[in-house]
């Protein structure tokens, strides 16, 4: 399996844009890689996911026109820009890697420690 870091997670206000970073050491571009997130009390979602090997992006319908997912074959660098954040986008994301692209979060070996993402009114 892969090994991934997340980064970029930081403390904003409502309105502004993160760009957050996902390193995979031990990449493959037949893998899919995918943004998840938590919120405080909730069940993990997904938010993003990309075909490496293609040009296919999904997005989860509550988020898609605010958050953009990309992935750099040459830095094996998975990003996710998020703009327009809202208190409710606050959260721990994760990134994740698993053979074939799915919003089934049993079906991702892989996965960061995450990183925290704090939106303020």
């Amino acid at each position: 399996h892969v090994q991934l870091v997340e980064s970029g997670g930081a403390s904003v206000q409502a309105g502004g844009s993160l760009r957050l970073s996902c390193d995979a050491s031990g990449y493959t571009d037949r893998d899919c890689m995918a943004w998840f997130r938590q919120r405080p009390g909730k069940e993990r979602e997904g938010v993003a996911n990309i075909r490496t090997a293609g040009a296919s992006e999904y997005y989860s319908d509550s988020l898609k026109g605010r958050f953009t997912i990309s992935h750099d074959n040459a830095k094996t660098t998975t990003y996710l820009q998020m703009n327009s954040l809202k208190p409710e986008d606050t959260a721990m994301y994760y990134c994740a890697a698993a053979p074939f692209c799915t919003w089934s979060v049993e079906a991702f070996p892989n996965w960061g420690h995450g990183t925290q993402v704090t939106v303020s009114p």
